[in-house]
């Protein structure tokens, strides 16, 4: 069957469009044993992804200089000398410790994938261009075509392609749609006339060229969603899990409102464009408050508030679109503010916040890109209908608004702050919101007091007060529960506690109670190893661990963050280690890779205690990962996992794991007593796993009468390995 020449165009540009896409997480799939599973890695990823799209849109302006056949065959040669980088792969190289994580990261995707995704990049412009040239309509709603195809090729990877299909398979299957690719191209450049010639902004045409307060507000238009899909992005993989399963969400709804944005049909852009200003309420609430409690409600409220806003900005930079003739400029101009966006996001705001304060800004300046419109409600415009009186209730409801926001967040004092009046507080602002709708100015406003009250003023006392701490791989916090508590929190997930009070300091508490499976263990160590137990520790936290060291014994411990490092070590926040191992034996790099340079058999007991917010990061718990334990550990030693988790049901993947490598595994499923509760124990699973199973009774033995149980399989689940692993199968159904 023939294809027509729209059928034809619409084909190629969702398949590049596809494969672009697709690329994206198999790339940061590859690159998990390698650089670990920090959320900034994927933010990094995103980073270099939008600047080689900028670099592809750039290619397509500049070819609108020839005309069209010349610009087929320069793009169609082009296409034939990126295939030399096929099969396409991570390139083979190792960075120093020393060398800046955020830099090596973006020259290492960049190197990988910099060509083949350059080339593709440049389908989704430059066929619309080629689709303007031959006359048979409007290219912009090809645009909305293109979105759908990245769309797919996203939502494809974790569905099917990852739990199907290992990353070497996958690489053969890219390169084989990379060559199908070229052929479409092929064939819809056959169909541009033979005497069509350049139509660029220099030579022709009376439409006139955009200025540059228009182009200054394309940029604007196209950076704000682009910062709230990457922040968007930070907050689902810091609480949940660093997996591509989780990183193509916001990414696919961000492509998403392109498609909706850029249709031929108005009707689902008119719709979030109208109730974007409460979508942005929500947003703010989401911010503020955190996803403890109502995880999954949260993750789709604030995947709501992506989708909806980045929408409705799109819609209006569909509005504000050029003449096709300037179609090459527009998208590339756009394609710099995405770059922009990706910039504050990834770099900027690491840099100069110590929260992720970039999320309310966005929200902020999405409020206020919206248009102003219509209000919703009857008694708003009954309000709004006199420009005199606009202008005194806008004032007067500002003023109330911060009234509110410093009573609501404590301002006054701990007797202001009690749960009705904060629950008034906010009420009356989020009625004050709606009232507000249709009113730009004045709803963005409101919403800067909302995240004011409910715990805006306390983070910006935090960062002022020093609580805070942000770095490359996550922001922590330490606070105050209590008189004599001391918490240390990663995103929403509490990674240690003290306890203050004079002779406690030395307690291990939270998920290191000494009824732990790593407390009973670390107990054991002289009676299993002798008095010169060498122990190791993957994942430092506030130094909790320490504290079990016995004199003789010789520790090390391994932690990715460096920053986590200093907090631990800084007595002003935590003592365990000032108190019980003052000069600590610290390792900072990726555990992976910092134990792989260790000698072999080093250690008799090791202990995986790595996170990322609530999850230990995936590369950790592969049949890779637990050959370079076995390599670090004595035939005879002890490999202690901590697997809990909220949403993951990790069991199944140890089990696997360790019947492939020829393990025995033990599992200690602790729960503080109703007498424990008030020493600041917490809930805590553990995996005890050794090469020798009389190991293994020895420690159950010295650990009764505290029980160890065996760890049991689930019938057909798959080793984890480096080349293949799914979390479909283990996600919990209720958290």
């Amino acid at each position: 069957m023939v294809l027509g020449t729209r059928a034809r165009f619409v084909l190629t540009i969702c398949a590049g469009s596809f494969l672009l896409f697709l690329v994206q997480p198999m790339i940061a799939r590859m690159a998990l044993p390698r650089l670990g599973g920090s959320p900034a890695v994927w933010n990094s990823a995103m980073l270099v992804y939008q600047a080689l799209l900028l670099g592809g849109y750039a290619y397509a302006h500049w070819l609108g200089r020839f005309p069209a056949r010349r610009q087929a065959v320069i793009h169609l040669a082009l296409f034939l000398m990126a295939a030399i980088f096929l099969p396409i792969g991570l390139a083979d190289w190792q960075p120093s410790p020393a060398v800046e994580p955020a830099l090596w990261v973006l020259w290492l995707f960049g190197a990988s994938i910099g060509p083949l995704f350059f080339v593709v990049a440049a389908q989704a412009p430059l066929l619309q261009r080629w689709y303007g040239e031959i006359g048979e309509g409007d290219p912009y709603p090809l645009y909305s075509a293109s979105n759908l195809g990245s769309f797919a090729g996203l939502i494809a990877y974790p569905l099917l392609v990852e739990p199907l299909m290992t990353l070497h398979a996958q690489s053969i299957l890219w390169s084989v749609g990379y060559a199908a690719l070229f052929f479409l191209v092929y064939a819809s450049a056959r169909r541009l006339p033979p005497g069509a010639v350049a139509r660029d902004e220099t030579n022709s045409a009376p439409a006139p060229a955009p200025g540059a307060r228009t182009m200054l507000l394309w940029i604007i238009l196209a950076a704000v969603p682009s910062g709230l899909m990457l922040a968007t992005s930070l907050y689902l993989t810091t609480d949940i899990v660093a997996m591509p399963m989780l990183w193509v969400l916001p990414l696919g709804l961000y492509l998403l409102s392109f498609s909706v944005a850029f249709a031929t049909r108005r009707g689902g852009a008119e719709l979030c464009v109208l109730i974007a200003p409460l979508i942005l309420l929500i947003g703010a609430c989401i911010a503020f408050t955190g996803g403890v409690h109502f995880p999954l409600f949260i993750a789709i409220g604030i995947l709501a508030v992506l989708f909806v806003s980045a929408t409705a900005l799109h819609a209006r930079l569909y509005d504000q679109r050029p003449a096709p003739q300037h179609l090459t400029r527009f998208y590339l101009v756009m394609s710099v503010g995405g770059m922009i966006g990706g910039l504050f996001c990834a770099l900027v705001a690491p840099l100069i916040f110590d929260w992720t304060y970039e999320y309310p800004l966005l929200l902020f300046a999405a409020s206020l890109l919206l248009p102003d419109r219509e209000p919703l409600l009857r008694l708003p415009r009954l309000l709004w209908d006199d420009s005199q009186r606009r202008i005194w209730l806008a004032a007067a409801m500002l003023l109330l608004g911060l009234l509110l926001s410093a009573v609501g967040g404590g301002l006054l004092g701990p007797g202001w702050n009690a749960p009705p009046i904060k629950s008034i507080c906010f009420v009356t602002i989020i009625a004050m919101g709606v009232m507000a709708l249709g009113h730009r100015i004045l709803s963005a406003g409101l919403l800067v007091y909302l995240m004011l009250c409910l715990s805006g003023w306390e983070k910006l006392s935090q960062s002022a007060s020093g609580m805070l701490t942000r770095s490359y791989f996550g922001v922590y916090g330490v606070a105050n529960r209590s008189a004599t508590e001391r918490v240390l929190f990663h995103g929403t997930t509490l990674h240690g506690i003290q306890d203050r009070a004079p002779g406690r300091e030395r307690n291990p508490t939270s998920y290191y109670a000494p009824g732990s499976g790593v407390g009973l263990t670390l107990r054991a160590a002289p009676a299993l190893f002798g008095p010169r137990a060498r122990v190791d520790i993957v994942g430092l936290g506030a130094g909790t661990l320490a504290c079990y060291a016995q004199p003789g014994q010789s520790w090390r411990f391994y932690e990715i963050d460096p920053a986590m490092a200093e907090i631990a070590r800084d007595p002003a926040r935590f003592t365990f280690l000032s108190l019980c191992q003052p000069r600590a034996d610290i390792v900072i790099g990726d555990a992976r890779m910092t134990l792989a340079r260790q000698p072999a058999d080093g250690a008799d007991i090791l202990v995986i205690d790595a996170f990322s917010s609530d999850s230990i990061p995936t590369h950790l718990l592969t049949r890779e990962a637990l050959a370079v334990y076995a390599r670090r550990l004595a035939p005879d030693g002890l490999l202690l996992i901590h697997i809990s988790n909220r949403y993951l049901d990790l069991r199944p993947v140890l089990a696997a794991d360790a019947s492939a490598e020829g393990w025995r595994a033990m599992l200690r499923n602790y729960r503080p007593s109703v007498r424990e509760a008030n020493r600041h124990y917490t809930a805590s699973i553990w995996v005890a796993l050794s090469r020798d199973p009389a190991q293994l009774a020895r420690l159950e033995m010295h650990s009764r009468p505290a029980p160890w149980q065996e760890l049991e399989g689930r019938p057909g689940f798959a080793p984890w390995t480096d080349d293949h692993s799914s979390i479909l199968p283990i996600l919990k159904i209720r958290p």
